[in-house]
């Protein structure tokens, strides 16, 4: 029985659905399940009765339930008391694009975090971590930036990329029949060229080169209208609502997925910033990376061990 496994327990509880459990938890349904399952075999106890209409406690659930929740709270405040944090120095933490919605609530209590205003590229926020302008930071990397910047990561988000394309058709494209743009500007798309190299690389999608900051915004929508083909979509504009002379068509055959890590410098040892990274990292689970039908970049660094 572990202690992560009790924090499962107590969040299905509370929201009587896996699938919103799952998400709150940021893991993915199956590895919930799972982990669920195996606390049960552990604890001998059937905990819920699930069908496919609804999730209930069992009475032996029921009983146990308060016990869980009074480890769990016991276990969290043990983590902020022994790291005396409330009198630390705030904890330095930049993004790109993406953070968890939960962000300053997961924290309150943790430690005093300072998210930066300066929004930059993924590889320059690498680089601020490493030289000590960052803490943390949420970015994109790959297994040579963090050997390079001594740097550690951990997966807390991923996001499957979609295509854009002109009409009406929102039918799954395949990954060899999408283009890819790379644009000259290596100062601000170095991590998004490099990723969309390697899947045209092993995916026999077509690259297209643009100097105009194309691979995302107005820009984007426009070489989508030009080239008339099913676009794979940068993730800086995955948020963004595209105009209504365009479609969203889910990738297939494979399904390319970009990760969002935290990373921090290699033996970092201040309380407050470890306390933040497992705050953030404890509970983040696999988040689909394992998946058959996926790409992820050779180079991911969560990218799991044998894949092809």
């Amino acid at each position: 029985m572990e202690l992560r496994q009790l924090r499962y327990f107590v969040t299905v509880a509370d929201e009587l659905n896996f699938g919103r459990a799952a998400e709150r938890l940021r893991i993915a349904g199956p590895s919930l399940s799972q982990q669920i399952k195996a606390l049960e075999r552990d604890l001998k106890v059937r905990l819920f009765d699930r069908d496919r209409r609804s999730v209930t406690l069992t009475a032996g659930g029921a009983a146990l339930l308060p016990h869980a929740r009074l480890l769990v709270d016991q276990a969290d405040e043990l983590r902020r008391r022994a790291a005396g944090l409330l009198t630390s120095e705030p904890v330095r933490i930049g993004y790109v694009n993406w953070f968890p919605a939960d962000l300053a609530e997961r924290t309150a209590g943790v430690a005093q975090l300072r998210v930066d205003t300066w929004v930059m590229p993924s590889h320059t926020q690498a680089a601020r971590v490493s030289d000590g302008s960052l803490d943390l930071a949420i970015c994109w990397v790959q297994t040579t930036d963090l050997a390079s910047l001594s740097l550690d990561a951990h997966l807390i988000g991923v996001e499957p990329l979609y295509a854009l394309s002109v009409g009406s058709d929102m039918s799954p494209v395949e990954a060899r029949d999408t283009l890819v743009l790379l644009d000259a500007d290596e100062a601000s798309w170095s991590s998004w060229n490099r990723y969309a190299e390697q899947f045209a690389a092993d995916t026999g999608a077509r690259i297209v080169r643009v100097d105009d900051g194309g691979v995302a915004g107005r820009e984007f929508f426009e070489h989508v209208r030009r080239l008339r083909r099913p676009v794979l979509n940068n993730p800086k504009a995955q948020s963004t609502q595209e105009p209504s002379t365009l479609v969203r068509r889910s990738v297939v055959h494979p399904t390319p997925l970009w990760t969002w890590s935290l990373v921090w410098r290699h033996g970092e040892d201040r309380p407050a910033v470890r306390a933040v990274i497992d705050e953030f990292t404890r509970d983040a689970g696999e988040l689909g990376v394992d998946g058959e039908a996926v790409w992820l970049p050779g180079a991911d660094p969560h990218r799991p061990k044998g894949a092809k």
